[in-house]
């Protein structure tokens, strides 16, 4: 099976996707199994909601298509771009999407109306998949800003970059700037991942939060701000403060992080940073069959290497436990997901098994 790339950038925005919901619904076919596929009739195709061109969960949707076109016969993954994660269960609520890359935060905020959903809230929700990625988010400075650490920005008059609106990992990391009081004294520059590059080559801001993935390497834009700030980036200390607030935040995870990833030395004023860190997984409608989900489950597992190639940062699923990590107990887990993890001896029957529109 192949792989389609729909990579039009403004193809997340729900004026764009009204009207074109086909994108990410499933469609089947008589199929002749074979291989991995071992004698399934029909095929199933899966356009997962994939963030911005750039993204850690682009490249994770991009390295699962390729498993599922190297190694099924019965499942074809195409990846769209959308505005973040926090975005994805809007379009999803729009019936724009029925397969996505969210994060546990959002999913929160989601199911208890807070956060941008008191405001706007939706009236469904995706069943839970399983992890794919934990990204690792922490402060960086320009050296030409006299930024050193946290504690500076509460004098104001910086410009941060606090990650792009839309994105779940902005939803949690402007819930932690603002509950350590750094937000009304600073100018929030609200640049997409794609123009951040540029402003930062520019000059055009002082202080960016940043991450990678798993520990393994920078998110693609990341690596592109790496690239064109000239050598003038730096981590930045954390106060007690900034402590205080990420562990007040729920659905934040507090961890020392070393730096990784970088091609410059960002360890100018400190060898070791406090970072955030918020999972993300893939989360499937009650349109997607169980058996295309269950297959998305099986790649994971089995193919590792494959995905690994295409994307260096992937969670080694072997186990097959790994996948159940960031289960969030209250909301449905996919049947065909939880079909593979009965099967492998991961499923806890403390968990909520969803139901499909078949």
């Amino acid at each position: 099976m192949g792989i389609t790339f729909m990579t039009e950038h403004n193809l997340g925005r729900r004026d764009m996707l009204k009207g074109a919901a086909t994108l990410g619904v499933i469609t089947t076919a008589g199929c002749t199994g074979g291989g991995d596929g071992e004698g399934d009739s029909e095929s199933y195709q899966i356009s997962i909601g994939g963030t911005s061109s750039g993204s850690s969960t682009q490249q994770a949707g991009q390295a699962l298509a390729r498993a599922a076109s190297q190694h099924s016969d019965i499942l074809d993954i195409s990846v769209q771009v959308t505005d973040g994660w926090t975005a994805n269960l809007y379009e999803f609520d729009g019936d724009n999407i029925s397969s996505m890359g969210v994060d546990n935060n959002s999913l929160s905020k989601a199911m208890n109306e807070e956060g941008p959903f008191a405001e706007e809230p939706v009236d469904s929700l995706p069943m839970q998949g399983f992890v794919f990625t934990n990204l690792e988010m922490h402060w960086v400075a320009m050296e030409d800003s006299g930024i050193e650490s946290t504690a500076d920005l509460q004098d104001g008059g910086y410009t941060i970059y606090p990650i792009q609106p839309g994105f779940g990992t902005r939803l949690l990391t402007e819930e932690i700037i603002k509950e350590a009081g750094l937000w009304e004294n600073n100018e929030i520059n609200n640049s997409n991942t794609s123009d951040i590059p540029g402003a930062v080559e520019e000059g055009r801001v002082d202080a960016l939060c940043v991450y990678g993935a798993n520990g393994a390497e920078l998110s693609s834009w990341v690596q592109e701000v790496d690239v064109r700030s000239g050598g003038n980036l730096n981590l930045m200390e954390v106060d007690q403060n900034f402590e205080d607030a990420i562990d007040a935040t729920p659905g934040a995870l507090k961890k020392t992080l070393e730096p990784y990833g970088w091609e410059q030395d960002v360890t100018g004023i400190t060898d070791s940073t406090t970072s955030w860190v918020l999972a993300g997984q893939w989360a499937f409608g009650p349109d997607v069959p169980a058996e295309a989900t269950e297959e998305v489950a099986r790649l994971s597992a089995e193919h590792g290497d494959t995905i690994r190639d295409a994307d260096p940062t992937a969670l080694d699923h072997s186990g097959v436990d790994s996948m159940t990590e960031a289960v969030i107990p209250d909301l449905e887990v996919h049947p065909g997901v939880a079909d593979y993890w009965e099967a492998n001896d991961a499923w806890n029957d403390e968990w909520t098994r969803g139901e499909t529109n078949e």
